[in-house]
């Protein structure tokens, strides 16, 4: 037997491993089993080109949790270690390897960011235990070698019993690290971290029922037997060919990331790359709701069947963090900060590469299935709209396959709608409006009073909608979206020809002092008196477009509307001098019958914008009673 000291100038390496690497502790499973199928999958590289002469089989990767002996077993059937090795991978270049990342990263302590220490390796062990020991063959005909390491830079290694090549490492789990000697933790790691590895991990074993022999009583129960209980699925569908895969395996796949999700994804883009970078996956178009799980179930990311993390802002763009599913990439580095993966080359390739990906697929669907994509339209559209702000070549991709449905439930590309409204909605200036609604209940009069004119009104109700219309009306030339209650609709579209009003310059100004004798001079309400259609209604609220998207966009956030405060409400009060009622306002002889039809005509007007409520609605439906009396 031997014995000697690991060659590290930190005097005790481990407690400083376990101290800045605590809040990770549970990591050291996903290290060594990623050892383990390392040394796995070199065996059957070796194997398959002849130089290691032994059968490559069916090797599986074992855990073993010894409870009462305070023990976790790992083993392998991979390539194994000679006395030789042992002394470099272990005794120098893990340690030095721990001592490096130590010194790279001390300073930066825990909330550094870094995303998935991987390259931990073998010394992460030193975390939960307090020793460890390694009894290894090589595959090549070499004596099996038992090493021993307490956590102080001592060692002993000596030969071992062991038959069969490959690695067995037992952790002495500390006193205060019991947690991972309860099994549920342990196969919760092992369904985190190690769900999807290349070679099957079996821990412990199931009961499976077997069908009963010809002849067998009804009643009589079934025969069992137990079987190694795999734990993982080794050929994920992302490892695939999209060939071999049919739609239901897709969906399959979905159920088996993630188990608590009941509704079935729209559609599925699988990625596969191996040049300039290399990357696989597959992302889901789930069905976008309110629901918590949207945070909860998010884009998981693999490097060769690990999982790193689910936090994939800064390698996927932040529109498509909405979707779900799976990325795996070796080229993503892995010990740095998020804000690094910002100005990392490879990283940046990923990420155009993926909004490639999306939009081509997009256009796809579009292009084959149109009915089908309008149907999913209202489920995708916040991911497109968002990627369409914030993604410039998102945007000019989406140009294809953008919709703009109207409230009449037809759906139009954006030069599809401009080639149909253009001689009805283009006004007086030659610029083409856009009408809209973002309710269509709230705004049923105004819809229909544009409807009425021959006009096409838009449905956009997305909560960014206001910052994607400013997008649209700056990248295109004169378009301008209105919404239909910002204005009168002969205010809205203006043509060359405007109404003669019936009412002279004087009545007006007795008309406008009037009303504002009722209104109160310090309301939300700037009163215009216009010309209109004797059959439009007298009174109309309106809210300008400009004060109403300013007022949207800060609620959404950005905009530039950080320094504006909360802006009030602001409305137009339209009077129509061409109405009927109108006239009769200015004609009434007495001041409080003059006063309650004012009351009464706003009231009403208030009523179809959805601004009356509480005690003024109360008392509106009174005075509507007396009046009707």
């Amino acid at each position: 037997m031997a014995t000697g000291k690991i060659n590290v100038s930190v005097e005790n390496i481990f407690p400083l491993i376990k101290k800045f690497l605590y809040s990770d502790h549970e990591i050291f499973l996903r290290e060594l089993i990623s050892n383990a199928t390392d040394a796995t999958l070199k065996l059957k590289h070796l194997a398959s080109i002849g130089e290691a002469k032994v059968e490559y089989g069916d090797p599986i990767i074992e855990v073993k949790v010894d409870n009462k002996g305070k023990k976790i077993h790992i083993t392998d059937q991979g390539i194994g270690m000679t006395e030789e090795e042992v002394k470099k991978y272990i005794n120098e270049v893990a340690f030095s390897g721990a001592e490096e990342f130590l010194e790279k990263y001390k300073d930066a302590g825990k909330d550094a960011g870094i995303i998935g220490h991987f390259g931990l390796g073998f010394y992460s062990s030193f975390m939960v235990a307090d020793k460890v020991e390694i009894i290894t063959k090589s595959y090549k005909d070499e004596p099996a070698v038992h090493w021993t390491c307490d956590g102080s830079p001592e060692f002993t290694i000596k030969k071992a019993k062991k038959e069969d090549h490959g690695t067995e490492i037992i952790l002495h789990i500390a006193d205060d690290e019991k947690a991972f000697l309860e099994d549920h933790r342990i196969r919760e790691l092992l369904t985190k971290y190690n769900k999807f590895m290349p070679i099957p991990i079996k821990f412990g074993t199931r009961t499976e029922t077997l069908p009963k022999p010809e002849g067998a009583k009804e009643d009589e129960p079934a025969p069992t037997h137990e079987v190694d209980d795999i734990i993982n699925n080794p050929n994920p569908a992302w490892t695939k060919k999209p060939t071999d895969l049919k739609d239901e395996d897709y969906k399959s796949f979905y159920r088996e990331l993630y188990p608590m999700q009941f509704e079935e994804p729209l559609f599925h883009i699988h990625l596969n790359v191996d040049y300039p970078f290399n990357l696989t996956g597959i992302l889901y178009f789930p069905k976008l709701t309110n629901d918590i799980n949207i945070q909860k179930d998010r884009i998981q990311l693999y490097q060769n069947q690990v999982f790193v993390t689910d936090n994939v802002e800064g390698i996927v763009p932040e529109f498509l963090t909405m979707l779900r599913g799976v990325i795996d990439s070796p080229d993503i580095p892995l010990n740095v900060s998020r804000s690094y993966l910002q100005a990392d080359g490879a990283v940046k390739k990923i990420s155009s590469y993926i909004t490639k990906k999306v939009a081509d697929k997009l256009n796809s669907l579009f292009k084959n299935n149109r009915e089908d994509f309008e149907k999913k339209w209202n489920d995708i559209k916040v991911v497109i709209e968002y990627g369409m702000l914030s993604e410039e070549k998102f945007f000019e991709k989406a140009e294809k396959f953008a919709l703009y449905p109207t409230v009449d439930g037809n759906y139009f590309t954006f030069e599809e709608l401009e080639k149909k409204i253009k001689d009805a909605q283009t006004d007086k200036d030659d610029k083409l409006i856009l009408l809209y609604a973002s309710d269509q209940e709230a705004q049923h009069s105004y819809i229909e009073a544009a409807k009425a004119k021959g006009y096409e009104v838009l449905l956009m109700d997305s909560p960014i909608v206001s910052h994607l219309m400013q997008k649209l009306e700056t990248t295109k030339e004169k378009i301008s979206f209105t919404r239909v209650d910002a204005d009168h609709i002969d205010n809205l579209i203006k043509k060359e020809d405007t109404a003669i009003s019936k009412l002279s310059d004087e009545e007006k100004d007795k008309l406008k002092g009037e009303i504002e004798k009722v209104v109160g001079e310090k309301s939300a309400y700037t009163i215009q008196l216009e010309a209109m259609d004797s059959s439009a209604q007298p009174f109309i609220i309106t809210e300008p477009e400009f004060m109403r998207r300013m007022k949207e966009m800060q609620q959404t956030g950005g905009g530039g509307m950080l320094g504006m405060g909360n802006m009030p409400d602001m409305f137009n009060l339209i009077v129509n001098t061409n109405h009927e009622l109108v006239g009769q306002i200015l004609n009434t002889k007495t001041a409080k019958k003059r006063e309650r039809l004012i009351n009464q005509s706003l009231d009403l007007a208030r009523l179809s914008k959805g601004l009356l409520k509480g005690e003024e609605l109360t008392s509106f439906i009174n005075r509507s009673y007396e009046m009707i009396k």
